[in-house]
């Protein structure tokens, strides 16, 4: 049996195709408000994948994490707010025995040339809770995040911001 046209198109439109996870892609600036990369995240079933693409960072590791505003107005970055949180009192540390935040992420690491590039997962959060009502933030910091000390595991002042929305 042959299907018309049209509706060979529509069933096809409704296939895998048209139920693509849903993603986000985020222009990655630096304090001077110059893009310096892209962070794509994508719905996940139980989670979110991130990938990270960024350049003009030190070379080494560097903290990654999901602050609770996309707002990287400030040149600091400090307009994102502080790390993505669940209704639980905030404990930050992917290596903390008391727990972690839900803006908690492994460490990026850039070349000597500057350039990081990663793809991570996290069952912490999901992408709607990401683009909320004011939204949140991808922050990449100066410094490693050493998984536990508070409230940000050492990892130093914000370089690098990307809003999402």
């Amino acid at each position: 049996m042959r299907l018309p046209v049209a509706l060979a198109a529509a069933l096809f439109a409704t296939s895998a195709f048209a139920q693509a996870p849903a993603s986000v892609t985020a222009d990655l600036k630096n304090s001077q408000g110059q893009t310096v990369g892209a962070v794509v995240l994508t719905a996940a079933p139980k989670g979110v994948l991130m990938k990270v693409e960024a350049k003009g960072l030190s070379a080494g590791w560097h903290g990654l994490h999901f602050h609770e505003k996309a707002d990287c107005s400030k040149s600091d970055f400090t307009s994102a707010g502080a790390h993505v949180h669940g209704t639980a009192a905030a404990v930050h540390g992917l290596l903390n025995p008391a727990a972690n935040d839900l803006g908690d992420l492994p460490n990026i690491h850039a070349g000597t040339d500057g350039a990081a590039s990663a793809e991570v997962f996290t069952t912490l959060v999901t992408l709607d809770k990401l683009r909320d009502a004011d939204g949140s933030a991808v922050v990449i910091h100066a410094n490693p995040d050493d998984h536990m000390a508070q409230p940000i595991g050492g990892a130093g002042p914000r370089v690098a911001c990307a809003a999402v929305k």
